[in-house]
């Protein structure tokens, strides 16, 4: 019987706290769940992008542009401070006259006095085929002389949102004195 009467009145607690908020015209709510088939998402993919990255800070028309430079990196090793703005492209092969699939667009800084290790915040834009107009977002830590270095996917947009997996990058070919470098990518992401 006790139990009886407590199914009842969390029965009837349920259904008044519903009515009170119909009752008063509440339609604003800060969150509510939803299925996934509501937003349109269907089965989740799992898919794998190669292409490489030309960051080219030399010459007349350069994809990355330093934007700062504290005084102390110059007396910094690894260049601690010094942020980079980038629009770099995106090819299928490592020459820059390879087909362009998108660009790369963001910032990096160097953000540590140990290591050159760059804090990478760039979206991977992409332009072509059924990609064309999505991004994926790249937020991680790229120590540049490690072989492989791996880099959090974040999310997404377009056909990759609620994107998440990760980035593996390689250098190709780097000239120290210049400072161009051409990056392989690896990119493993889960999307809808």
């Amino acid at each position: 019987m006790a139990k009886l009467l407590i199914l009842l009145t969390i029965s009837f607690s349920a259904i008044a706290a519903v009515a009170a908020s119909r009752s008063t015209g509440e339609s604003h709510r800060f969150s509510r769940y939803l299925s996934p088939k509501s937003m349109g998402l269907k089965k989740e993919k799992f898919s794998h992008f190669h292409f490489y990255l030309h960051d080219i800070v030399s010459g007349t028309k350069p994809t990355a542009v330093e934007v700062a430079e504290p005084a102390l990196s110059n007396k910094s090793a690894t260049l601690f401070g010094e942020v980079t703005v980038i629009d770099d492209p995106l090819t299928v092969g490592p020459e820059p006259s390879s087909k362009l699939v998108g660009r790369a667009q963001g910032i990096y800084a160097s953000a540590s006095q140990e290591e050159i290790a760059l804090l990478m915040v760039m979206n991977f834009a992409f332009m072509e085929g059924k990609y064309n107009g999505s991004n994926l977002s790249v937020l991680g830590r790229n120590t540049i002389f490690s072989e492989v270095r791996e880099m959090p996917i974040v999310g997404g947009s377009g056909l990759f949102r609620f994107a998440r997996g990760y980035a593996q990058a390689k250098t190709h070919t780097l000239d120290p004195k210049k400072r161009d470098a051409v990056i392989e990518y690896n990119v493993y992401v889960f999307h809808y």
